[in-house]
Protein backbone atom coordinates (compact mmCIF):
# COMPACT_ATOMS: atom_id res chain seq x y z
CA UNK A 1 0.00 0.00 0.00
CA UNK A 2 1.11 3.64 -0.75
CA UNK A 3 2.01 5.33 2.38
CA UNK A 4 -1.39 7.76 2.29
CA UNK A 5 -3.46 4.20 2.13
CA UNK A 6 -1.20 3.00 4.77
CA UNK A 7 -2.14 5.98 6.76
CA UNK A 8 -5.24 5.74 6.74
CA UNK A 9 -5.62 2.17 7.55
CA UNK A 10 -3.42 2.79 10.81
CA UNK A 11 -6.26 5.85 11.90
CA UNK A 12 -9.15 3.45 11.41
CA UNK A 13 -7.43 0.89 13.36
CA UNK A 14 -6.59 3.53 15.86
CA UNK A 15 -10.13 3.84 16.12
CA UNK A 16 -9.68 7.77 14.75
CA UNK A 17 -12.85 9.49 15.24
CA UNK A 18 -12.43 11.54 12.18
CA UNK A 19 -11.50 8.50 10.23
CA UNK A 20 -14.83 6.73 10.99
CA UNK A 21 -16.54 9.68 10.35
CA UNK A 22 -14.68 10.24 6.96
CA UNK A 23 -15.45 6.52 5.82
CA UNK A 24 -19.20 7.56 6.48
CA UNK A 25 -19.37 10.57 4.74
CA UNK A 26 -17.34 9.29 1.44
CA UNK A 27 -19.00 5.75 1.51
CA UNK A 28 -22.21 6.10 3.35
CA UNK A 29 -24.34 7.19 0.58
CA UNK A 30 -22.45 4.20 -1.30
CA UNK A 31 -23.98 1.32 1.20
CA UNK A 32 -26.73 2.60 1.52
CA UNK A 33 -27.61 2.40 -2.46
CA UNK A 34 -26.44 -1.06 -2.37
CA UNK A 35 -28.00 -1.96 0.84
CA UNK A 36 -31.66 -0.77 -0.68
CA UNK A 37 -31.09 -2.47 -4.23
CA UNK A 38 -30.73 -5.52 -2.33
CA UNK A 39 -33.61 -5.14 -0.06
CA UNK A 40 -35.99 -4.87 -2.71
CA UNK A 41 -38.28 -2.66 -0.62
CA UNK A 42 -38.17 -5.10 2.54
CA UNK A 43 -36.46 -3.02 4.76
CA UNK A 44 -37.17 0.73 4.78
CA UNK A 45 -34.84 3.68 4.66
CA UNK A 46 -34.49 3.78 8.51
CA UNK A 47 -33.61 -0.07 8.89
CA UNK A 48 -30.67 0.76 6.17
CA UNK A 49 -29.67 3.48 7.64
CA UNK A 50 -29.24 1.60 11.26
CA UNK A 51 -28.10 -1.06 8.92
CA UNK A 52 -25.25 1.53 7.43
CA UNK A 53 -23.96 1.47 10.76
CA UNK A 54 -23.84 -2.03 11.76
CA UNK A 55 -21.50 -2.25 8.79
CA UNK A 56 -19.16 0.31 9.85
CA UNK A 57 -18.98 -1.34 13.22
CA UNK A 58 -18.37 -4.54 11.55
CA UNK A 59 -15.76 -3.22 9.84
CA UNK A 60 -14.33 -1.29 13.12
CA UNK A 61 -14.06 -4.71 14.53
CA UNK A 62 -11.93 -6.78 12.03
CA UNK A 63 -9.97 -3.98 10.17
CA UNK A 64 -7.11 -5.72 12.33
CA UNK A 65 -7.45 -8.42 9.98
CA UNK A 66 -7.45 -6.30 6.38
CA UNK A 67 -5.45 -7.57 4.41
CA UNK A 68 -5.33 -6.12 0.67
CA UNK A 69 -2.03 -8.52 -0.67
CA UNK A 70 -4.50 -11.51 -0.43
CA UNK A 71 -6.45 -9.60 -3.78
CA UNK A 72 -9.57 -8.03 -2.40
CA UNK A 73 -10.65 -4.48 -2.97
CA UNK A 74 -11.24 -2.52 0.01
CA UNK A 75 -14.32 -1.39 -1.23
CA UNK A 76 -15.12 -5.72 -2.23
CA UNK A 77 -14.69 -6.29 1.12
CA UNK A 78 -16.47 -3.24 2.77
CA UNK A 79 -19.48 -5.06 0.19
CA UNK A 80 -19.55 -8.32 1.73
CA UNK A 81 -19.72 -7.00 4.79
CA UNK A 82 -22.54 -5.32 4.22
CA UNK A 83 -24.49 -7.88 2.55
CA UNK A 84 -23.70 -10.20 5.39
CA UNK A 85 -25.46 -7.39 7.58
CA UNK A 86 -28.26 -7.41 5.77
CA UNK A 87 -28.62 -10.88 5.73
CA UNK A 88 -28.13 -11.41 9.73
CA UNK A 89 -30.93 -8.95 9.27
CA UNK A 90 -33.19 -11.13 7.14
CA UNK A 91 -32.64 -14.33 8.89
CA UNK A 92 -33.28 -12.58 12.13
CA UNK A 93 -36.88 -11.34 10.61
CA UNK A 94 -37.57 -14.73 9.35
CA UNK A 95 -36.88 -16.56 12.39
CA UNK A 96 -39.09 -13.96 14.47
CA UNK A 97 -41.94 -15.06 11.76
CA UNK A 98 -41.61 -18.57 12.55
CA UNK A 99 -41.43 -17.90 16.07
CA UNK A 100 -37.72 -19.19 16.59
CA UNK A 101 -34.13 -17.47 16.38
CA UNK A 102 -31.34 -18.00 14.35
CA UNK A 103 -27.64 -17.42 15.32
CA UNK A 104 -26.18 -14.22 13.19
CA UNK A 105 -23.31 -15.74 10.71
CA UNK A 106 -19.77 -15.26 11.09
CA UNK A 107 -17.66 -12.52 9.86
CA UNK A 108 -14.64 -14.41 8.88
CA UNK A 109 -11.03 -13.94 6.89
CA UNK A 110 -12.98 -15.19 4.34
CA UNK A 111 -14.37 -11.91 3.36
CA UNK A 112 -10.95 -10.45 2.49
CA UNK A 113 -9.74 -12.98 -0.37
CA UNK A 114 -11.20 -13.90 -3.10
CA UNK A 115 -14.40 -15.09 -2.66
CA UNK A 116 -16.96 -17.49 -4.38
CA UNK A 117 -19.62 -15.19 -4.00
CA UNK A 118 -20.68 -13.01 -7.00
CA UNK A 119 -18.27 -10.23 -6.78
CA UNK A 120 -19.06 -6.65 -6.98
CA UNK A 121 -20.35 -5.76 -10.49
CA UNK A 122 -19.50 -3.14 -12.65
CA UNK A 123 -22.46 -0.27 -11.54
CA UNK A 124 -21.25 -0.65 -7.42
CA UNK A 125 -17.33 -0.13 -8.32
CA UNK A 126 -18.17 2.92 -10.31
CA UNK A 127 -19.95 4.38 -7.32
CA UNK A 128 -16.93 3.76 -5.42
CA UNK A 129 -15.17 5.47 -8.00
CA UNK A 130 -17.67 8.31 -7.95
CA UNK A 131 -17.59 8.73 -4.20
CA UNK A 132 -13.74 9.12 -4.49
CA UNK A 133 -14.10 11.63 -7.24
CA UNK A 134 -16.89 13.76 -4.90
CA UNK A 135 -14.75 13.83 -1.88
CA UNK A 136 -11.90 15.45 -4.07
CA UNK A 137 -14.07 17.85 -5.44
CA UNK A 138 -15.97 18.81 -1.79
CA UNK A 139 -12.14 18.95 -0.25
CA UNK A 140 -11.38 21.83 -2.92
CA UNK A 141 -14.60 23.84 -2.58
CA UNK A 142 -13.63 24.03 1.25
CA UNK A 143 -9.65 24.98 0.27
CA UNK A 144 -10.79 27.43 -2.60
CA UNK A 145 -12.01 31.26 -1.88
CA UNK A 146 -15.84 30.96 -2.91
CA UNK A 147 -15.82 33.13 -6.13
CA UNK A 148 -13.43 30.79 -7.79
CA UNK A 149 -14.83 27.71 -7.08
CA UNK A 150 -18.36 29.47 -8.04
CA UNK A 151 -16.42 29.99 -11.19
CA UNK A 152 -15.61 26.83 -11.57
CA UNK A 153 -18.90 25.22 -10.37
CA UNK A 154 -20.35 27.48 -12.61
CA UNK A 155 -18.31 26.91 -15.88
CA UNK A 156 -17.97 23.24 -15.02
CA UNK A 157 -21.20 21.87 -13.46
CA UNK A 158 -23.90 24.70 -15.35
CA UNK A 159 -22.38 24.59 -18.45
CA UNK A 160 -22.06 28.31 -18.69
CA UNK A 161 -20.37 30.28 -20.81
CA UNK A 162 -17.05 32.09 -19.45
CA UNK A 163 -18.74 35.78 -21.04
CA UNK A 164 -22.19 34.82 -19.03
CA UNK A 165 -19.95 34.08 -15.60
CA UNK A 166 -18.00 37.03 -16.34
CA UNK A 167 -21.31 38.82 -16.82
CA UNK A 168 -22.89 37.60 -13.22
CA UNK A 169 -20.01 38.06 -11.06
CA UNK A 170 -18.87 41.02 -12.27
CA UNK A 171 -15.74 40.01 -13.17
CA UNK A 172 -13.69 39.33 -16.64
CA UNK A 173 -12.95 36.77 -18.68
CA UNK A 174 -9.92 36.57 -18.39
CA UNK A 175 -10.28 36.33 -14.48
CA UNK A 176 -12.57 33.53 -15.03
CA UNK A 177 -10.11 31.90 -17.07
CA UNK A 178 -7.58 32.11 -14.26
CA UNK A 179 -9.71 31.01 -11.49
CA UNK A 180 -11.16 28.35 -13.57
CA UNK A 181 -7.25 27.29 -14.01
CA UNK A 182 -6.72 27.41 -10.28
CA UNK A 183 -9.37 25.17 -8.56
CA UNK A 184 -8.89 22.86 -11.65
CA UNK A 185 -5.04 22.53 -10.39
CA UNK A 186 -6.70 22.13 -6.68
CA UNK A 187 -8.74 19.63 -7.94
CA UNK A 188 -5.82 17.41 -9.31
CA UNK A 189 -4.02 17.42 -6.57
CA UNK A 190 -6.74 16.83 -4.08
CA UNK A 191 -8.15 14.05 -6.54
CA UNK A 192 -4.76 12.02 -6.07
CA UNK A 193 -4.84 12.63 -2.60
CA UNK A 194 -8.55 11.01 -2.62
CA UNK A 195 -7.80 8.10 -4.99
CA UNK A 196 -4.45 7.23 -3.29
CA UNK A 197 -6.03 7.43 0.37
CA UNK A 198 -8.84 5.37 -0.47
CA UNK A 199 -7.39 2.72 -2.99
CA UNK A 200 -5.76 -0.59 -1.86
CA UNK A 201 -4.93 -1.96 -5.64
CA UNK A 202 -2.98 -0.99 -8.35
CA UNK A 203 -6.16 -1.47 -10.65
CA UNK A 204 -7.98 1.20 -8.26
CA UNK A 205 -5.31 3.62 -8.81
CA UNK A 206 -5.10 3.47 -12.28
CA UNK A 207 -9.29 4.21 -12.51
CA UNK A 208 -8.70 8.06 -12.83
CA UNK A 209 -6.99 8.04 -15.92
CA UNK A 210 -8.99 5.53 -17.57
CA UNK A 211 -12.29 7.45 -16.59
CA UNK A 212 -10.69 10.42 -18.57
CA UNK A 213 -9.21 12.52 -15.45
CA UNK A 214 -5.65 12.96 -17.07
CA UNK A 215 -3.76 15.87 -17.93
CA UNK A 216 -6.64 17.35 -20.85
CA UNK A 217 -8.59 19.92 -19.30
CA UNK A 218 -11.33 19.65 -21.56
CA UNK A 219 -11.34 16.54 -20.68
CA UNK A 220 -10.90 16.57 -16.88
CA UNK A 221 -13.40 19.10 -16.84
CA UNK A 222 -16.38 16.88 -18.73
CA UNK A 223 -15.80 13.55 -16.76
CA UNK A 224 -15.20 15.63 -13.29
CA UNK A 225 -18.95 17.16 -14.51
CA UNK A 226 -20.47 13.92 -15.01
CA UNK A 227 -19.70 12.15 -11.81
CA UNK A 228 -20.18 14.97 -9.75
CA UNK A 229 -23.60 15.69 -11.42
CA UNK A 230 -24.28 11.51 -11.37
CA UNK A 231 -23.00 11.63 -7.58
CA UNK A 232 -24.70 14.65 -6.48
CA UNK A 233 -27.58 13.18 -7.59
CA UNK A 234 -27.37 9.67 -5.61
CA UNK A 235 -26.41 11.86 -2.09
CA UNK A 236 -29.32 13.90 -2.41
CA UNK A 237 -31.64 10.77 -2.40
CA UNK A 238 -30.08 9.32 0.44
CA UNK A 239 -30.53 12.31 2.10
CA UNK A 240 -34.12 12.89 1.39
CA UNK A 241 -35.52 9.11 1.25
CA UNK A 242 -38.03 8.85 3.62
CA UNK A 243 -38.17 6.69 6.65
CA UNK A 244 -39.61 2.98 6.39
Amino acid sequence: MNPMTTSFIARLRDRDDAAWFELWTVFGPVIRAQLTKWGRGAVGMATVEDLTQDTLTALSGSIDRFDPDRGARFSTWLLSIAKHVLGDELDRRNALKRGGGKRPASLDDSYMGRSKDPQPDAAYERLVFQAKVYAAIDATRKESEFLHFEVYRMRIFDATSGKDVAAQLGISEPTVTRYLQRVRGLLRERLIEMVDTYSFTEEERSEASSAGLGNDDVLFDEAISEIYLTHAALVEDDSTLPPG
